[in-house]
């Protein structure tokens, strides 16, 4: 403390994105100063991003809403005590109920829910209250399959092998030094990471259609079609079953349905599979030989592949490689990723298969709409405005949106927004007027991160330490904000229904407070949030980071009567190949395929609001490679039109080499609905208006072609 100054330092994580960068806070007067990175976390060294040094701005902008909102008979909105609010919506729910039913009342969890560490937790109990089936996450939006399909096949209890101990890793269309969240590598500074790895000797494969940071350090890098990385891990399959570089005696004592799949990718030959992937023969051949000759590694997906249609195909495919190739921690190893705070990391790690989990089909609840039903616990987001639109029993009448903005992240963006501004009642929990917000009955006002506690639970999966990190607030929330959790709580109170969570139920007369939902969320984790608060609070770096190693996981040896299997056979997914390759595209008039982007200065729908992330990326650039811009006779830099079957957008034309011809490479989740040519250059165009949410879909997780999209472009 500088009492000279009125300022205080103090130590917390980062919660712009899911890397929960350790940093110091600089806090004045209760407003914050600045953050930077903690240079004495052992694990982040100091990193931060430039998306997580905007906190700051976060917090103070003039633009933020710190008094909740309602709108009024003349669509002006009219401040209002968040007391209030949630009493009026409470009650207003809970007459829906009593008319239409629970399955009227809907919940969706953004991007932001998953920073707050109540949030979907929270909200889940709030959705198992009222006893509605719609509790839906961001999730669905871009990795279902990754999420939710790949458990039918079987799953490694002892985890599969850790970044930091892997020869060889295969990323597939995940650029992890931008986008923490796409897997592969821990999220501490990761091109540190990466290159440390590189100098111990490990091998980097990257299938991506664009030459992105992590294909500029490939070892191999193949410019995979977009669309088409079925195609190409099949090809590697082939090779693999040809040359027989897979694990024989792994797969002899863990693995069936081998046969079928080898007879599936049997077809998808190097020639052919090269073809259709876009990419070279011998670099294929090489890339399967590298990763099946290594001892440990892994093939991992970001969001691109599944938002380009194929998604369950893809993960199959990769879950295919891992399994043939023994990817996975053996007894005595540590498990790579021990979670802490994860509840689901409570059952043994041996090294055995376990018992196959269903997460959809018979059993789970159905949608009304294209026969889609739960995934795991959610409704696949594609459904939610037809849900809203579509009368008769089981309509939505109520939908909250916390931390999200659908308008934006959701495909077949004239569809969302009609939708939210027919919902009877629409809760958009926001800090900012955001595209979704200004459809709302009601807008209720949030407290922001450095203004609550909370635990890094969204990065554990991604850290290979026991790693945990509880944060006090850093400052006290200003206005009449409210914790997303709080809210929550509140509405239950006023629908008379009661909150329980794995640990147990809440009273409901008084609000609980943070310490004791975090406890209840994650009943069976490896250490209790109020302890690890505790631990935290006694520690001479008051705050910091604690790693505890002695309760880090440990493989231990399979049961003597072990007999469960990987079933590579299971959903008959070889048959869903064999069909994939029988169906090669055809041009269809549109010559181009446009592919989504991550962003150092965007963090999906996030990052429109805050004034250094503008200046640096103010509009939604469209990267083409250089000759096709030539090639349609358009200049660097001139406002084209991007019309797919289904809508048109405006972008500014940018030239990449790193672009392979016939692709546009725009980021997504960008703009509004209502940016058009004349503010291209300040709101910039939204891919997302592009898309249809009842054509191209995946079949079981209904996830529409958010990337890959066909499309042509023309001056503007």
């Amino acid at each position: 403390m500088a009492a000279e100054t009125g300022t205080e330092t103090k130590r917390t994580f980062c919660r712009f994105c899911h890397a929960s960068c350790a940093m110091i806070v600089e806090v004045e007067n209760d407003k914050i100063k600045s953050v930077k990175g903690d240079p004495d976390d052992h694990l982040f060294h100091g990193y931060t991003c430039i998306k997580g040094r905007q906190m700051p701005d976060m917090h103070n902008l003039d633009t933020r809403m710190i008094t909740s909102k309602i709108r009024q008979p003349d669509g002006s909105f009219k401040d209002i005590a968040t007391a209030d609010a949630l009493k009026l919506a409470g009650e207003r729910m809970k007459q829906m109920v009593e008319k239409h039913g629970p399955h009227s009342i809907a919940v969706y969890n953004g991007t932001n829910a998953f920073q707050n560490s109540a949030v979907l937790g929270t909200s889940y109990a709030f959705a198992q209250a009222i006893g509605s089936r719609n509790w839906y996450t961001s999730v669905t939006v871009d990795q279902p399959a990754k999420v939710f399909t790949t458990a039918r096949y079987g799953i490694w209890m002892g985890g599969g092998n850790a970044f930091t101990e892997s020869d060889v890793a295969m990323f597939v269309g995940n650029n992890p030094i931008v986008s923490h969240y796409s897997g592969g590598m821990p999220t501490s500074s990761p091109s540190r990471g990466l290159r440390d790895a590189k100098e111990r000797g490990l091998k980097v494969i990257v299938a991506d259609p664009r030459v992105s940071e992590m294909g500029k350090l490939a070892d191999i890098y193949l410019p995979v079609k977009p669309g088409e990385d079925p195609a190409l891990l099949a090809g590697m399959l082939h090779v693999i079953f040809e040359e027989k570089l897979y694990d024989q005696n792994f797969v002899a004592a863990h693995v069936d349905g081998v046969a079928e799949l080898e007879a599936a990718v049997k077809p998808m030959t190097p020639d052919v599979a090269a073809k259709r992937a876009g990419v070279d023969k011998d670099q294929l051949i090489a890339a399967a030989r590298m990763f099946a000759g290594a001892n440990k590694g892994r093939v991992v997906t970001g969001t691109g592949p599944e938002m380009a249609g194929n998604g369950t195909l893809t993960e199959y495919l990769v879950a295919s490689l891992n399994i043939l190739c023994a990817r996975f921690n053996q007894e005595g190893e540590k498990v790579s990723a021990p979670m802490v705070f994860n509840p689901l990391m409570g059952g043994p790690k041996k090294a055995q298969v376990a018992p196959k989990m269903p997460t959809f089909g018979e059993g789970f609840a159905k949608s009304r709409i294209r026969g889609l039903g739960l995934l795991g616990k959610e409704m696949p987001c594609n459904v939610l405005a037809d849900e809203i639109l579509t009368p008769g029993e089981g309509q939505i009448k109520a939908l909250i949106s916390i931390g999200g903005n659908p308008e934006i992240a959701f495909p077949d963006q004239q569809k969302v927004r009609r939708a939210l501004e027919e919902c009877e009642l629409f809760i958009q929990v926001d800090p900012w007027m955001s595209a979704s917000a200004k459809r709302a009955d009601i807008i209720l006002a949030p407290s922001m991160c450095l203004e609550r506690e909370d635990i890094n639970n969204v990065s554990d999966a991604f850290t290979e330490e026991a790693y945990a990190h509880y944060t006090e607030a850093m400052v006290p929330p200003p206005g009449d904000t409210m914790d997303e959790y709080e809210m929550l709580w509140w509405l239950a109170k006023h629908m008379g229904v009661e909150l329980n969570y794995p640990g147990g139920s809440v009273s409901m007369e008084e609000c609980p407070d943070k310490a004791t939902v975090l406890d209840l969320i994650s009943e069976g984790s490896l250490v209790k949030p109020s302890e690890a608060k505790a631990d935290a609070a006694a520690l001479e770096r008051k705050g910091a980071a604690i790693t505890y190693d002695d309760r880090h996981p440990v493989v231990g040896p399979a049961d003597p009567d072990a007999t469960e299997k990987f079933d590579l056979n299971a959903g008959a997914m070889p048959r869903e190949l064999l069909d994939y390759a029988e169906n090669d595209p055809v041009d269809d008039g549109f010559d181009f395929r446009l592919i989504s982007r991550r962003s150092k200065h965007r963090y999906n729908s996030n990052g429109h609001t805050f004034p250094k992330l503008v200046e640096k990326m103010p509009t939604n650039p469209a990267f083409f490679n250089p000759d096709d811009l030539t090639a349609a006779g358009l200049k660097d830099g001139a406002i084209i039109e991007i019309t797919s079957p289904t809508a048109s957008i405006f972008g500014m034309a940018k030239a990449d080499a790193k672009v392979r011809p016939g692709v546009i490479s725009m980021s997504h989740a960008f703009g509004d609905s209502e940016a058009g040519k004349d503010d291209v250059m300040t709101k910039g165009g939204s891919t997302n208006r592009l898309l249809s949410d009842d054509t191209n879909l995946d079949p079981i997780t209904g996830q529409a072609l958010q990337s890959a999209i066909p499309v042509r472009v023309s001056a503007a």
